[in-house]
């Protein structure tokens, strides 16, 4: 990696000195691109294609040593630096303009002991790469509901899916981690190490660090869960959502449903003059016995008179990817998020109105279903602010054309404001686009003051600022 020569990157208005450059490269065992190079393109590239910039340097990392280089360039040449896992964040945070994307992709290693039901985990890794590994040996960690997502984000800043009620949080299930600070220090963090930083890392999302490794304990899961879809037309739609919040008010903990509002896509198990109409789907999983989850999920299924229901037992793996073929890279993308302790009548009449107006065919509105164990954990126990949450809203707009900005992006923002009302006021900081900074203080609510205190701490400086960002409280000064 001889002469870089990067004209792009720049510390304010003075160019890294070459000599700086050269020696980064030399000691760098992963490889590191510019817009010179043939992979450069596709490197920049993320998941959500309404997001365009173009870093004067990704460095690649191909361990942890690489990934403590990269940090202390960054920091010694005062350059924006913003961290890619899987690159799938809703804000757009794996790429910065103009400064050095530290590009963990190719960290992919995930190693089980099934003895001690422990994984370790390295950032790169997405959820299909851990679910392969862990349930080849009966074991799962809870995570989210696409299986193309990367670990790293997914868990510093949450995490849920299918398992959530019964397992908890993806976070709730991490004991250590490796990170390297905005020193450019890898230090160990967990319940008796750094436990602060331990502590803001568990739904503090990127602010602290650059993780390199994740310790996570396992569940035992049979690979075969009972799961799929039932489909309602639209019609029924208000009838469906009040049975739909009455039947979860006696689910276990292994039974987890959640709801989708959008225009029917072409699914071969729907008649075709469903296609393109708009419909709400019951989307369930019970993680258990399957002769117990037919009488669990009994309820939920004998709600109106369907247009469909192909729930039954399945490979969990395989309900893990249900969803990947609606959620492929490549469309343009703007989410709003809020929490809700109940489904209210009112709450409910917003949602139908939304869905009347849907700008596209694919934008949707979903109702995750949370609780359980998630919602036994003390909210002070971890930064992750929202332990009370029964239920989450995401008002997911996806479109193709950039002339569909403006009525795509508008109609996610009017029913984000219309939702207000009947939220907690809290959010789900991985569901929260990057024109959102100024809702992240209300977002950690009472946890807010601590985890600034932690950044205050670990990067006062706010080295790691391409995320929702946390501001470090001042220094106090002596007397």
């Amino acid at each position: 990696m001889d002469n870089l020569n990067l004209t792009t990157l720049q510390r304010g208005q003075t160019m890294v000195n070459d000599v700086a450059i050269d020696a980064f490269a030399a000691g760098f065992r992963g490889s590191l691109l510019t817009s010179k190079d043939m992979d450069y393109n596709e490197a920049r590239t993320i998941w959500n294609a309404m997001i365009d910039r173009r870093p004067g340097l990704i460095a690649r990392c191909a361990g942890a040593a690489d990934v403590v280089r990269a940090v202390r360039f960054a920091r010694d040449n005062n350059l924006l630096v913003s961290v890619r896992g899987g690159g799938h964040g809703i804000a757009g945070n794996a790429v910065c303009e103009g400064g050095e994307v530290i590009d963990l992709s190719a960290m992919k290693s995930v190693r089980v002991d099934p003895q001690t039901r422990r994984a370790r985990i390295e950032p790169g890794a997405t959820l299909a790469d851990v679910d392969k590994e862990t349930l080849a040996f009966g074991l799962v960690l809870p995570t989210g509901i696409n299986s193309t997502t990367g670990i790293a984000g997914l868990t510093l800043g949450g995490g849920f899916g299918w398992l959530t009620r019964k397992f908890g949080l993806t976070l709730d299930n991490l004991l250590s981690v490796d990170v390297v600070t905005a020193d450019g220090e890898l230090v160990k963090a967990s319940e008796t190490e750094k436990p602060d930083l331990f502590w803001a890392l568990r739904g503090g999302g990127g602010n602290f660090g650059v993780v390199t490794s994740f310790e996570f304990k396992l569940n035992p899961l049979n690979p075969e869960v009972l799961a799929g879809l039932v489909v309602h037309p639209f019609a029924d739609a208000e009838k469906v959502l009040r049975e739909y919040r009455q039947a979860l008010d006696a689910a276990p903990d292994e039974l987890t449903c959640w709801v989708v509002m959008r225009q029917a896509p072409p699914l071969p198990f729907l008649p075709a003059e469903w296609h393109g109409k708009e419909i709400v789907v019951l989307a369930m999983c019970y993680c258990g016995d399957i002769a117990a989850g037919e009488k669990a999920a009994a309820r939920l299924r004998t709600i109106g008179n369907p247009i469909a229901d192909v729930v039954g037992p399945v490979p969990f793996t395989g309900w893990q990817q249900a969803f990947d073929p609606l959620l492929t890279p490549g469309a343009r993308n703007y989410w709003k998020s809020q929490d809700f302790a109940s489904l209210s009548d009112a709450a409910i009449d917003v949602l139908l109105k939304a869905v009347r107006k849907l700008p596209g065919p694919e934008c949707e509105i979903f109702i995750g279903h949370v609780g359980g164990a998630a919602g036994r954990v003390p909210i002070e126990a971890t930064a992750f602010p929202q332990r009370s949450s029964h239920f989450v809203m995401n008002v997911h707009a996806r479109w193709r054309e950039a002339g569909m900005d403006g009525s795509c992006i508008g109609w996610a923002r009017e029913l984000f404001e219309a939702t207000k009302p009947h939220s907690v006021g809290t959010a789900y900081i991985n569901f929260m686009p990057d024109d959102e900074g100024d809702r992240v203080e209300a977002a950690y609510g009472a946890n807010y003051a601590r985890l600034a205190e932690a950044k205050r701490r670990y990067d006062p400086n706010n080295l790691f600022r391409m995320n929702q960002n946390v501001k470090p409280v001042a220094a106090v000064r002596a007397a």
